[in-house]
């Protein structure tokens, strides 16, 4: 049937997204003005929040970035932000931006590594307990060190390599088409699919709750954990510490958490793998093991010097992330024979939607900070008794990194915090022990929503959230438990221990 010019625009809207979906979507942009001309700019800007956490929560509805960015259009339009706020917000997460350009990318280069030694690891472990364990504290200890993107990365892709090897042989696809994963519906052994992606679903948020449980502990294992040093003269030594009366308990109560939700199948976890998966994943590890090639032996090998170049240059911090990323591109590329510009593009298709779309994101947070927004709850804080401070300065963070950006909550409070310090109004260690609930309330509560860290909100907008049915309140119902055990132990850790 043949559509006016106006059922096209009103069809090609927000594309396949539901009629539902696209009327909400246009609601928002009706309701922001008259909010605005009724309530104000504070009252808009928490709404515009609001409607922002909802276009993630349907990210399998539509890619938060198309009505998120016109939402953030629109909030600019109408003054809620300027765009050389929005310039300069970029411009200080510019390190975060270029890691998803160039490190995601060099991840992907790696793919082959890390199937074969994820495959290793994935059937040389039967007990499931034991495996989330290992997924969780890998994940904890490399993040304490290294980014939780380039972690979170690393994940996705050996878990996207294990389920694509599953589904090529399950719809009889053989082992040449990597293409269009997310557009087949797998007919064939559909309950060994359903178990199989429980069982990914729950190593992907062992996997990201370690990478919270990990960066919390040292210096390097956030950006805010840098910013927060930098303002207290903290070295690597001093920083872990001072945090270590609360990331230390957290990080074995975090762990406990894991082993005994797989035990207990509680929140989505306790999946198994499926004999028939296992089958089909160690039949393809020998098959490719036998065919191998001398040329597909020496690119391997490249990828694992590759790897261990990576690890030295982050752990000793030698350039920013994203530039390293950009050498690993450059040597595995170069020393691997992938010279045509496609094969290289194709790495660059899961970071840079990704990359636009936080960009969106810190456009939110240049509502905030220009409205402020969350400035009438530091004052509050900061005006409660002495002893109180510590512990309702973590659950503040906690509530407002859930719903933004942690190092723009960290660097707010630790602002404040510093200034109420030089002015006089406290010692030196209550200073230090705030810096701390700064720190740890940025960190642990805010597992909470997927856009409370960065590398969950990676993971819910890769493309192996559809594949596996994680949708945003999924995660939240599977992170749940971790929110409970890590917020409220930390939030006593800080409250009495400080």
């Amino acid at each position: 049937m043949k559509r006016s010019l106006a059922g096209a625009l009103a069809h090609n809207f927000l594309g396949s997204s539901p009629s539902w979906y696209k009327l909400t979507i246009l609601f928002f942009l009706l309701a922001n003005p008259l909010v605005l001309w009724a309530a104000g700019p504070v009252a808009t800007g928490w709404l515009l929040v609001g409607e922002f956490i909802f276009t993630l929560g349907m990210a399998l509805k539509c890619y938060p970035l198309l009505p998120g960015g016109l939402l953030v259009l629109q909030a600019i339009l109408l003054g809620l932000a300027t765009p050389k706020a929005l310039y300069e917000e970029l411009a200080h997460n510019f390190p975060v931006i270029l890691l998803l350009m160039f490190m995601v990318a060099g991840i992907y280069f790696m793919k082959d590594l890390l199937l074969f030694l994820f495959s290793r690891l994935l059937l040389g472990v039967r007990s499931k307990a034991l495996l989330a364990l290992l997924f969780c504290l890998l994940s904890a200890f490399l993040s304490a060190f290294l980014d939780a993107l380039t972690v979170t990365a690393v994940i996705i892709s050996a878990t996207l390599g294990f389920f694509s090897v599953y589904h090529r042989v399950a719809s009889g696809r053989g082992t040449q088409d990597e293409e269009s994963l997310e557009a087949e519906a797998i007919e064939l052994h559909r309950e060994d699919l359903e178990q199989f992606r429980a069982f990914l679903r729950s190593l992907l948020m062992h996997g990201a709750v370690g990478t919270a449980l990990g960066g919390v502990c040292t210096l390097v294992g956030e950006p805010q954990n840098l910013l927060i040093g930098h303002e207290m003269g903290w070295s690597f030594a001093d920083f872990f510490l001072r945090v270590a009366p609360v990331s230390l308990p957290v990080l074995a109560a975090g762990l406990a958490t894991c082993v005994l939700l797989e035990r207990l199948g509680w929140f989505g976890y306790g999946a198994q793998l499926p004999a028939a998966v296992r089958q089909v994943l160690a039949e393809h590890a020998r098959a490719s093991d036998a065919q191998r090639t001398t040329e597909q032996r020496a690119a391997l090998l490249v990828q694992g010097l590759a790897a261990v170049l990576l690890i030295i240059g982050l752990a000793l911090h030698v350039a920013e992330v994203g530039l390293i990323g950009l050498a690993v591109i450059v040597l595995i590329t170069a020393f691997s024979g992938i010279s045509d510009e496609h094969r290289i593009g194709r790495a660059f298709q899961d970071a840079l939607p990704f990359t636009a779309l936080l960009v969106t994101f810190f456009a939110v947070v240049a509502v905030i900070q220009q409205q402020q927004l969350f400035t009438p709850l530091i004052q509050w804080v900061l005006a409660l008794p002495t002893e109180q401070q510590p512990g309702m300065l973590f659950i503040a963070n906690g509530l407002l990194s859930a719903i933004s950006d942690n190092v723009f909550v960290a660097t707010i409070y630790i602002t404040e915090v510093k200034q109420a310090f030089l002015a006089g109004n406290m010692t030196r260690e209550h200073f230090e022990a705030l810096a701390v609930a700064v720190n740890t309330g940025t960190n642990l509560p805010s597992v909470a929503t997927p856009n409370g860290q960065a590398a969950f909100l990676f993971l819910l907008t890769s493309s192996i959230a559809p594949l596996i049915r994680l949708s945003y309140g999924r995660m939240v119902w599977m992170a749940l438990p971790y929110t409970v055990v890590m917020g409220g132990l930390g939030w006593w850790a800080v409250s009495y221990w400080l």
